[in-house]
């Protein structure tokens, strides 16, 4: 699968940035996704998932790689966006280039942080991006992240859609953040395991085995001939692939099986 972004976007100081800046210090090094662009407004974030971690362990692995989410900094909105106020046109085009959208409204009160508006009212900031996205046809996933402090005031707010609170000068939330956007994208993920390494794959909800297999390369998707699949749970079970082919539990799927989230796959060409 192709890789997936997520825009990160919000009014003026609305505690965007230090939730960019958050995300990247979770990041993973570059190098092990050959393919990503080197660009200082993209972090490479890895998804949480302790289900890798045990995969590691059982198969003794040298390497552990973690599924991905791009996080982009895009800049910041204002008002008039759509008619190109501010950067309303780099915005507008960055924002179409991303799979869905992170809204950042910060819920804290601080005399020291000057909001845009001169208020802290996270509807009213949630209606100006929507409507500047609206004007200029762009209708994405969206997942509202609201800025909370744990050392201030914090407004209680009803946003129209899902939602997760963080504290990034705090980190608190933000590995539920990343569940949480891979979610919105409607991904899923399955593992390939074994000595050389254990790693977590990205794939679209309801593909199937090929389409999967596209992840990993394109071969696996144009040559597919069968998978040997077991899911996480049943391997864990076991104990060891091995253990689990003399159980009989590893099955043979072919090219229509719609592979789910946990599936240990081995694909065979």
């Amino acid at each position: 699968m192709s890789k997936t972004q997520i825009g990160i976007v919000g009014l003026p100081n609305v505690g965007k940035s230090t939730l960019f800046n958050a995300l990247t210090k979770k990041g993973v090094p570059a190098e092990n996704y050959p393919f990503c662009t080197i660009d200082p407004s993209v972090g490479i974030v890895p998804v949480p998932d302790e289900r890798l971690e045990r995969l590691s362990e059982l198969s003794r692995s040298k390497k552990t790689i973690p599924a991905v989410v791009e996080f982009v900094d895009i800049a910041g909105l204002v008002k008039g966006a759509s008619e190109g106020e501010g950067l309303g046109n780099k915005f507008l085009s960055h924002i179409r280039e991303v799979d869905a959208v992170i809204e950042v409204v910060r819920i804290f009160e601080d005399k020291e942080i000057i909001h845009v508006h001169d208020k802290i009212d996270p509807l009213f900031d949630i209606g100006i991006i929507n409507m500047e996205l609206e004007k200029a046809g762009i209708s994405k996933p969206t997942l509202y992240v609201l800025n909370m402090s744990e050392a201030a005031e914090n407004l209680d707010v009803k946003v129209p859609g899902p939602y997760v609170k963080i504290d990034p000068v705090f980190g608190t939330g933000l590995d539920q953040l990343i569940n949480e956007s891979y979610k919105l994208l409607n991904l899923i993920t399955f593992f390939t395991t074994g000595v050389d390494e254990s790693r977590a794959w990205t794939t679209r909800r309801g593909a199937t085995a090929p389409q999967a297999g596209r992840s990993i390369h394109s071969d696996f998707e144009t040559k597919f001939i069968r998978a040997e699949v077991i899911h996480y749970d049943k391997l864990i079970e076991a104990g060891s692939l091995v253990a689990a082919r003399e159980k009989g539990w590893l099955r043979t799927e072919g090219k229509t099986y719609v592979v789910q989230d946990g599936d240990v796959i081995e694909f065979l060409i």
